[in-house]
């Protein structure tokens, strides 16, 4: 993951470009803000969705995606049609990742809301508008037909996805987040479901949980893969191989290794040399 935040674009392609011809390495994630969450907080922050359709174009073989969307930016109907275009230019590479949104108490990011003229709802309004999202982007993917949508948040008439993904029924959906309502909208939605890392029990409470929400509606929790952000820090990679061999036997078998600028040169092979091989052994 290379958050493309106090980063040139040219960086952000020299490495994707170079995890593209390392097998070990399988997938390569954005982040979605529209302003600095770190670092200068007048610094450069490129678009998610702009960027991740410029690298779709420049390779071949990752699967891609945005850790994660932010349901409070863009109306889903839009998301969709988004979404489908970066699918389409990556020949079925995308991962469509999508979360709630920034939490209330984090500052620094909530400030990208004024500044962007966005409203900042509360959280009952985030999460509700949030699982009507998920709702009418799947339908908007899938159905053959233009349909209506009157929920209590999204309101749509004569609604109609064409092109379709290339991904059928659709491209995979994972939904990021840790509060227990978010973790309700995993068990109905999510084909994965990601979470920082940082503190292991806590993680493995939070899959436990989704393992419950799961057996309430009827649904295989084994049918979600269960994925973790994890900090990669350049100068002690063993502490990263220790959280990334602690996440996989506690049942996370796809990591994000966070990425912070400025990145050193190989550093997609520093990464598979230093953290994917020693622990995937």
């Amino acid at each position: 993951m290379t958050a493309p935040s106090q980063v040139d674009y040219h960086d952000v392609l020299r490495v994707w470009r170079e995890a593209d011809a390392i097998p070990q390495i399988e997938h390569a994630w954005l982040y979605d803000h529209l302003m600095p969450i770190f670092g200068d907080l007048n610094g450069p922050t490129h678009e998610g969705w702009t960027l991740l359709a410029a690298l779709a174009a420049q390779t071949q073989r990752l699967r891609i995606g945005v850790m994660v969307t932010s349901n409070r930016f863009r109306p889903p109907a839009l998301l969709a049609k988004i979404a489908t275009t970066v699918d389409i230019v990556s020949d079925g590479r995308l991962d469509f990742g999508i979360g709630v949104g920034s939490r209330p108490s984090h500052p620094i990011a909530r400030r990208e809301y004024e500044a962007h003229g966005l409203p900042f709802h509360d959280t009952e309004h985030a999460v509700g508008s949030f699982a009507e999202a998920c709702t009418v982007i799947r339908r908007l993917w899938t159905e053959t037909e233009p349909f209506d949508f009157h929920g209590d948040y999204v309101q749509l008439t004569g609604a109609f996805g064409n092109p379709k993904p290339v991904q059928r029924p659709h491209p995979p959906i994972l939904i990021g987040g840790r509060s227990s309502a978010t973790l309700r909208v995993v068990a109905e939605h999510a084909d994965v479901w990601n979470i920082p890392g940082g503190d292991i029990e806590d993680v493995v409470r939070r899959s436990a949980l989704l393992d419950r929400y799961c057996k309430e509606i009827g649904r295989d929790p084994a049918s979600i893969t269960r994925s973790i952000n994890l900090a990669v820090d350049y100068d002690h990679p063993g502490a990263c191989r220790t959280a990334i061999s602690e996440a996989i036997d506690a049942g996370f078998g796809h990591v994000v290794l966070g990425l912070l600028p400025p990145y050193p040169a190989d550093v997609a092979q520093w990464v598979t040399d230093e953290l994917i091989t020693p622990t995937t052994k």
